[in-house]
């Protein structure tokens, strides 16, 4: 549990230092750090944790099937394992793009030329 929990803050820790490159003509950065901080506020709406548990429920129903048919209970529980961290890890990576999608759009839609 403890390497899903480090795995999971890693991927945080990537797209959080992953900022939007953009072309500021025409705009103060003062003003973009106050458009970027709005479009932040937005993506906080996403379900992270929804994403997160459902993917992690997922792959351990997957998990467990794949044990199960192998016909062995000990490989089931492990697989069942395997597949909560794998789909955790899988949601959390959706959550964080669907996340900086929120931030780019949003910056988009302010009129921001957003180049990555």
């Amino acid at each position: 549990m403890k390497s899903v929990l480090l795995w999971v803050a890693c991927i945080g820790l990537m797209a959080c230092a992953q900022k939007p490159i953009i072309d500021t003509q025409g705009k103060s950065m003062a003003q973009y750090e106050q458009d970027l901080a709005a479009c932040k506020d937005y993506a906080d709406q996403v379900a992270l944790g929804n994403r997160v548990a459902i993917g992690a429920a997922t792959g351990a129903v997957v998990g467990a099937v794949i044990g199960a048919v192998a016909g062995n209970s000990e490989l089931a529980q492990r697989a069942a394992g395997v597949g909560a961290v794998s789909g955790a890890a899988k949601g959390t990576g959706h959550g964080l793009s669907e996340k900086q999608r929120v931030v780019y759009n949003c910056l988009r839609n302010r009129g921001y030329a957003v180049l990555n």
